[in-house]
Formats: C-alpha cells, structure tokens, sequence
C-alpha cells in the first residue's frame, strides 16, 4: 500500500500545485492519457441528466433524492493497482491522483456523482492564515490514515490572548497560476479542457467556532458561554472580522470563481443551480453573492436555540449574508435548531447528520429547504458487513421524508474505514441508487 498521506496534506497539496516543475515525457503521456479516459466519460449523455437533476433539486424541485459520497478511506481503497500513481514528481502525481480518483469513483460507486469535460489548474494562493497554530497531541492508529485522535493545548484564556488573532493576507502568484495553467495545457491540449479553479477552497468552509476551539478548549468554551460571556462575543466578533477581511481580499483580488458546478456546497452535495448568478455578474469578476456559501458550530450541537443565536449564529449571518445561497451545518443535530436558521439569508439546504430526531426533523424542514441527509458511516467500520442494515435505515428515512414532502441528498461522508473491503463502499453505493430511485416521482 502507498503512502497517500501527502495527497491530503493541505501544506504539501499547495506546494505542488505552483507550477514550473520538470514533467518527463513518460509523465505526460499518463496524464494525457488519464484525461482522454475522463473526457470519455464526461462525454456521455448521464453527465448532463446528472447535473439537471441536481439543479432540480437545489431549485427545491421534486426529484428523486441525490445521492453523493466523499471523504472516503482512500488509502484502503485501491483494487488491482487501479489507485496507483505512475508518474514521478510530486507536481505530476498530484494532478495524477485527482484524476484517478475521479475514474475510480466513477467506475466503482458512481452513485449521483458528475464528470465534467474539464481538467482542474488551482490559482496559487498563499494565505497567512489567523496568526495563531492549533497545538495539538496527535495520536495515530493507522499510519495510512489521515484521520487521527487530536488533543488540543489551549492558547486562549483570557482577553489579552484575544491579541493573538491576526486578519489574515492573501497574495496571489501570478505568475505561478499562470505557469501552472499552461504547463496543464500543454499535457492536455486536444484532450480535455483545462479550467482554472479559484480560492474557493481557502475560505468557504466557514465554522469560525469549530476553528475557535482548537485554541479555546471545547468544554472551556462551553463553560465560558456562562461564566464569561462578554469574552465570547469578543472572540467570535473578531474571528469574524477577519474571516471578512479575507473574503474581501478574494474579491478584490478576483480570486473567486463560481460553484454553481461539480463543487461540494458545505458538508453536502453538489453545487449546481439555474438561481445563480446575481444581476450585475461580469464573469471576469466574481463575487460572493454570485456564489454558494456556508456556515457551521458544530461545537454547539447541545447548546441551546437561544445561545446558538446568540453566541454563534447571529455572527454567521454576516458571512452567510454576502453570498447569493447558502448551505448550513454538518455533523450538529439541527432539528431543534430550524426556528433560528430561519433568519439566515438564502439558506437553501440544511444538513441533517446521523444524531437528528428524524420524525422532528422532516417536519421542521418539510419542502423549504434541501433536507441533506447523512447517513451513519459506521456500518462500514463494523466486523461484519451489514448492507440490509444499511437498506433500511435509508428506507426508513426516506419513507418519512417523502410523507412531509422533504426535498432530499443523501450525503455518505465522513467515512474514516472500510476495514480495507472497498466492496463495502462499492455495495452501499449500488444500494443507494437503486433506493432513491424508488422515491423517485
């Protein structure tokens, strides 16, 4: 088994998306051909059916429930090497695993998931972040994994350590990005299109609380929503702030490019939409409001409607307002929660994580909003292989989803194994599609 820890490392992702590196001919030529495989794909019919039904769907349409699977074990996935990269630079193997993870997926579990007639050149943006690292204790029980047990050593305990906080800078390399693109077109021409895909990533999960407690400590923070609350709001009114600060240095550096396309919204499904752009879009310039945007606290699951406004949401609205739809939630159980989401501007779907009150939860939601379903990922972690389960739980929710009217995804992420049978993945996918369209219309 490679070692792929390297391909979800943010810091090395970034460093070897820059450009300028030597790609030998034997490299080019299976990249290339990767891409003549994935413009193959892109080119059947499916694709464009696929994508109308997500746009239906996001547009609260009836359809029948989409189906959508990420944050998979992909260290435990590969199958006759089909996962296995060939070229030799840290530049080349890069592009190489995205591409074969997208003509894996495709292949083996499929589900409701998109392949675009393009190939992907991130901009090269450097961001220095808030000024302040989390210090953590990691423990590993997988050395092929990224998932890992983290223990986080506070760093803010009073309003002097508030100080620590810094607005972030955002610069743009040119010249990277523009060599990045070129070198990708060279590989590419006459094969696929190659598209730049902007700052999206950097800044738009926006969870300002679950970045806020790395720092801060979970049950110091929970404690403090009493004890000291006037720091509270300092805290979150600053991170804000510079949260802000830095969606205004995208914009002004047109750094944004849309995602109303094959892009996760939040933690759900795809982004496609007939419902944007905003009046006044000059594709040359992005804006937020022309893009989906998002907010989470999951931190807050057990917190009170009342102080999740209070303490949380009310400074989510300020991100959540500058974009023209908006995806909220993750891991948090919201069913309790719709009285105050609400008052978001352009909310459109709410997620709805393994912990929601079900039967509370469909008629909370009822057909105003996407009801983005997650399904529990640990029925894959357990000894024995259980699909029925799996059947019926799906069934279950979505019986009582169609009875209030419920437009639905169905999200299976989070999924940290498959005890190294990807066949588990491929089954639940192939479960999945043939239960959804059961609800269909």
């Amino acid at each position: 088994m490679q070692d792929t820890n390297w391909l979800v490392d943010p810091a090395r992702r970034g460093a070897v998306t820059g450009g300028g590196a030597e790609v030998t001919e034997a490299d080019k030529k299976t990249l290339r051909a990767l891409g003549e495989r994935l413009a193959a794909l892109a080119a059947l019919p499916v694709q464009d059916e696929t994508a109308d039904k997500w746009r239906a769907l996001n547009g609260l349409r009836q359809v029948k429930p989409m189906v959508w699977i990420d944050e998979v074990p992909w260290h435990e996935m590969d199958v006759d090497d089909e996962l296995r990269l060939q070229t030799t630079s840290e530049w080349s193997r890069y592009h190489e695993w995205e591409l074969r993870k997208l003509i894996y997926q495709w292949e083996h579990m499929p589900a409701d998931m998109v392949i675009e007639p393009a190939v992907y050149s991130p901009l090269v943006v450097h961001n220095t972040a808030f000024g302040i690292a989390e210090d953590v204790d990691i423990a590993i029980t997988d050395a092929a994994n990224s998932i890992v047990s983290r223990h986080f050593n506070i760093q803010i305990r009073d309003e002097e350590d508030l100080e620590k906080i810094e607005v972030p800078v955002v610069t743009h390399d040119v010249a990277a990005s523009e060599q990045q693109y070129q070198q990708l077109q060279e590989i590419f021409s006459g094969t696929i299109e190659v598209k730049t895909r902007g700052a999206n990533g950097f800044c738009f999960w926006f969870a300002p609380w679950d970045e806020m407690i790395r720092w801060w400590g979970v049950q110091e923070l929970l404690l403090d929503l009493y004890d000291r609350p006037e720091l509270v709001h300092k805290a979150i009114d600053k991170l804000v702030n510079a949260y802000l600060s830095m969606l205004d240095q995208f914009e002004e550096q047109n750094l944004l490019r849309l995602n109303n396309t094959y892009y996760r919204i939040g933690s759900g499904g795809l982004g496609y939409t007939d419902e944007l752009t905003q009046p006044g879009y000059d594709p040359e310039h992005v804006r937020a409001k022309d893009l989906w945007g998002n907010g989470a606290a999951q931190i807050f699951s057990d917190v009170s409607p009342r102080m999740h406004w209070e303490f949380s949401l009310q400074y989510e609205v300020r991100w959540m307002s500058r974009f023209g739809l908006n995806y909220y939630g993750c891991c948090d159980p919201l069913h309790r929660k719709m009285g105050i989401l609400d008052r978001v501007p352009n909310l459109r779907k709410v997620s709805m994580s393994p912990w929601v009150d079900v039967d509370q939860a469909v008629a909370s939601v009822g057909n105003r909003y996407v009801f983005s379903y997650k399904p529990n990922p640990a029925v894959f972690a357990e000894q024995t292989w259980h699909l029925d389960k799996a059947r019926q739980e799906l069934e279950t929710v979505l019986t009582k989803a169609k009875a209030h009217g419920c437009v639905v995804e169905v999200i299976m992420k989070d999924v940290s194994t498959v005890r190294y049978q990807p066949q588990r993945l491929w089954e639940w996918a192939a479960m999945a599609a043939e239960t959804t369209k059961r609800f269909g219309d």
